[in-house]
């Protein structure tokens, strides 16, 4: 039976040289965050942590998604198909299958009630300014009281206390459903679990339709159904092969501080009150694998995480755009915190990358708010190239329009809050550079303007020159 937990594709990343196994001792509060944050962005590998200090027993592991390589292997997707290939998976919703909990190794270990400590987790003291140890991974299974209809999604989770944490939502599908518990006055039930096959993850972060199962989704990208186990002590269901589960609920009257946290977006999100989680069991396997997810400067897995999303999304979006634009390439810069998107295209027509941009800054995802076009030459994943073209291809008075008073992603800092609409609703500007060539220039022309980027470099492999 084809594995559903993260464990064969951590094996792929160290077999493929993308993971460093760390033997020597490291400590989740001080030092572990440093560590994986550097690994990838000065060396671009995962971590895998065996030695932990404080909590026998565990192992730990993150930046294991930081990019379209890792991606690609966790998913079983050549790097070049993946956009193209995801999206095409997801056209195809598979239902999940609830499995025996008695094979489930998710169910190997049994905490309940005063026995329940959240700090024997070795979750993360990740920026030097947050508020605490954060749960950054967990994906949480709540119900919509009024049609039974299933809902994933990741929140943040300060550990505010042995069985309890916060419970960050912000004004998405998740709120709608807590809002319909607080019109019942009863408390939300919540499953929230952690580790587990990265098209589970992907289709928990993806933003679709309100009401559509992103277990169905993680479905369609596995080829089969997602094997799920009843939890212990709710009406809810969650993967038989994740690592950690916990069960408890969310009142709808409760409110404590939270924060402040290193966000998404390379900036602090300040402090602030947020729900409660109340955790009343746990449950995990006999050896866990802590998917400690770092989120916070750039770049780290949540960036890649929500990038990958907004590029699927973006380029469906615009497949449907003036009866389709000739897009190349689509690329959410996660070193922006997700907040830049840079389209590879071939305008046909005047105006048509202004068109594709504006379409991309109304997609599904808040999160862009600066679009650039780039012309095919560009390699639209090369911050050098991109800058280079804005710079010896865009007329500032004519190529890049502003468009205020737009609502923006909710952790956008720069962007102000609403009066009276709550912490998470911003109004800023959003703002599109076209720095594609003229559309009517004569392909002599064309080629003139392209062969002016010095580059001699294409058909060479510097691997087949390296000792």
């Amino acid at each position: 039976m084809p594995d559903q937990s993260f464990r064969t594709m951590l094996a792929n990343l160290e077999q493929q040289g993308e993971m460093i196994r760390f033997t020597k001792e490291v400590d989740p509060e001080t030092n572990m965050a440093a560590v994986e944050w550097r690994a990838y962005n000065e060396l671009g590998k995962a971590s895998l942590f065996t030695n932990i200090a404080g909590h026998d027993g565990w192992q730990a592991c993150s930046q294991i998604v930081a990019d379209r390589r890792k991606w690609s292997i966790g998913l079983g997707i050549d790097e070049d198909q993946l956009l193209g290939e995801i999206g095409a998976r997801f056209g195809r919703d598979i239902a999940p299958v609830t499995v025996d909990a008695a094979g489930a190794p998710i169910k190997a270990v049994k905490i309940t009630g005063g026995d329940v400590d959240l700090l024997e987790i070795p979750s993360m003291f990740t920026s030097e300014h947050d508020g605490g140890r954060y749960l950054a991974s967990g994906i949480a299974v709540i119900k919509d009281p009024e049609t039974g209809l299933r809902n994933v999604s990741i929140h943040r989770q300060q550990i505010t206390g042995k069985d309890k944490t916060g419970f960050i939502m912000l004004p998405r599908q998740a709120r709608r459903i807590f809002d319909k518990y607080k019109a019942l006055g009863e408390p939300m039930p919540v499953s929230i679990f952690f580790g587990c096959h990265p098209a589970i993850f992907y289709a928990a972060a993806f933003t679709t339709d309100f009401g559509r199962d992103e277990m169905s989704l993680a479905g369609g990208l596995l080829g089969e159904p997602v094997r799920m186990v009843k939890c212990e002590t709710n009406d809810l269901e969650v993967p038989a092969e994740a690592e950690l589960v916990l069960e408890g609920e969310v009142p709808t009257d409760l409110l404590e501080p939270e924060g402040p946290y290193g966000e998404v977006t390379g900036t602090y999100n300040a402090g602030g009150t947020s729900e409660v989680f109340k955790v009343k069991a746990i449950t995990r396997r006999s050896d866990p694998i802590f998917y400690a997810l770092h989120c916070g400067a750039p770049v780290t897995d949540a960036q890649a995480t929500m990038g990958l999303g907004i590029e699927v999304a973006t380029k469906k979006h615009l497949s449907s755009v003036e009866g389709g634009i000739d897009l190349i390439d689509v690329r959410s810069v996660a070193a922006s915190g997700d907040m830049m998107l840079v389209l590879k295209m071939r305008p046909r027509q005047p105006g048509q990358a202004k068109t594709a941009l504006m379409a991309a800054l109304s997609g599904p995802y808040l999160h862009p708010k600066l679009a650039i076009a780039v012309d095919e030459d560009i390699d639209a994943a090369d911050l050098r190239q991109i800058s280079w073209s804005m710079v010896t291809r865009v007329h500032a008075s004519e190529d890049v329009t502003m468009i205020p008073n737009t609502r923006v992603f909710a952790l956008d800092s720069i962007s102000p809050n609403v009066p009276g609409m709550g912490q998470f609703t911003r109004l800023g500007t959003k703002w599109l550079i076209d720095a594609t060539l003229p559309v009517n220039l004569s392909e002599q022309e064309r080629q003139e303007f392209m062969a002016a980027y010095p580059k001699n470099y294409a058909s060479v492999r510097l691997e087949d020159f390296l000792p």
